[in-house]
């Protein structure tokens, strides 16, 4: 007869309970803040709550959300090539992947769900009115798809299933894969707005998912062994330092990738020109300059350099940057591709940029994702712990 699920329940605590409860207390604090910044909006209307116009539809917001499922993307994938090639120096890692890749997942349903004036039509339109021709439609579907593959993956894991677990991975993979290119595609395939048409968008929202996910895991798996109070045993150090050799080659694919995105715009027509200047010497040039660019992309990777991945307090920190300079980054690049007027040249009467600053509910939402995937991770290192040690994996 097969375990039943209560009885393989990991019965690992995490040492340190005091500090651990006094997180999820604050995790949950944030989380319904969160979802009070969007129960306000839906009362008082989006357009009333948010900064977005018609000249900027999309806001901070959209941002936040590509920045969650990004992360989830490269948890995901991460995890399922750790889970098929086993043996390899990241193996150790994957089962804690999985759950945090889940758990990024909800955060960005929440944004998301938030954000948009009439959620409820969304879930029930992707069911009942799909639209093969849209990559929203696309996205949404393959991306909750994946949470529910992703899902099932995890009882298996917990329940000892893995062969029946790897299969899972891979499918979760696959789709999680799909709608990041989707989600890429999304602003790509905008022929109004030059600064994101193209076919670039889908590849650098991938390579940013590796970034983003070796990040994350490499943060939480230190964060973890400091609630718990463990030494990082030398499995779990190599799988940290493969992850952080992911971090450090992205980095470097990414700020070429910037370079020339950048040497694009430039030789592009003069909204492409007006956008890219917005960033290296307008209204978003700190958020570039300072934390996409400086805490993003050159710091970690000198401190991963010099560190040579021998310090788990530098990957960490090396990891927190990225995730700040990768927050940042997704902010600029929907702000971006929308703060040129697109009549510039035509009408006089409009500004050289369009201004956009987030407000308190907007900000409120930002703080409910984050809540939700602290939350979701303390709950994990509480119940699923001896889940994610490396005796466990497969």
């Amino acid at each position: 007869m097969k375990e039943s699920l209560t009885s393989v329940l990991p019965s690992r605590q995490i040492a340190g309970a005091p500090v651990s409860n006094g997180l999820m207390v604050v995790a949950l604090l944030f989380l319904v803040a969160g979802v009070g910044g969007g129960i306000y909006a839906f009362v008082v209307g989006h357009h009333h709550a948010f900064a977005n116009t018609r000249e900027m539809p999309w806001g901070m917001l959209i941002g936040v959300y590509a920045y969650f499922a990004i992360i989830s993307t490269g948890l995901c994938l991460l995890a399922a090539i750790s889970h098929l090639f086993g043996g390899n120096k990241l193996a150790p890692l994957a089962n804690r992947m999985v759950w945090l890749s889940i758990v990024s997942l909800l955060g960005a349903f929440l944004v998301i769900g938030l954000e948009i004036e009439s959620p409820w039509r969304m879930a029930l339109g992707v069911i009942l009115h799909p639209n093969l021709t849209s990559n929203i439609w696309w996205m949404g579907t393959l991306y909750g798809m994946a949470v529910g593959i992703m899902l099932i993956e995890m009882y298996l894991l917990v329940t000892r299933r893995f062969a029946q677990a790897l299969i899972l991975g891979v499918a979760g993979a696959v789709a999680e894969a799909l709608a990041n290119s989707n989600l890429g595609s999304v602003f790509a395939s905008l022929s109004a707005r030059p600064f994101w048409y193209g076919p670039q968008l889908p590849i650098f929202f991938l390579a940013c998912a590796f970034l983003s996910g070796a990040a994350a895991i490499v943060l939480f798996t230190h964060l973890s062994h400091v609630l718990s109070k463990e030494k990082v045993s030398p499995t779990v150090f190599f799988g940290m330092r493969s992850a952080g050799k992911v971090m450090a080659l992205m980095i470097f694919l990414i700020g070429i990738a910037t370079a020339w995105k950048f040497a694009n715009a430039y030789s592009g027509n003069r909204e492409m020109i007006l956008a890219a200047d917005a960033m290296v010497s307008g209204p978003l040039a700190t958020n570039f300059w300072l934390f996409e660019i400086g805490i993003g992309l050159v710091l970690p990777f000198a401190l991963l350099l010099v560190s040579r991945l021998n310090s788990v307090q530098a990957m960490s920190a090396a990891a927190l940057m990225v995730l700040v300079g990768q927050f940042f980054s997704r902010f600029n690049m929907v702000v971006s591709g929308q703060i040129v007027p697109q009549y510039a040249g035509y009408d006089n009467s409009l500004p050289l940029y369009l201004s956009y600053t987030p407000t308190a509910a907007e900000w409120l939402l930002v703080i409910g994702g984050i809540g939700l995937v602290g939350y979701g991770f303390l709950i994990g290192e509480r119940f699923l712990g001896s889940v994610f040690r490396a005796d466990e994996t497969h």
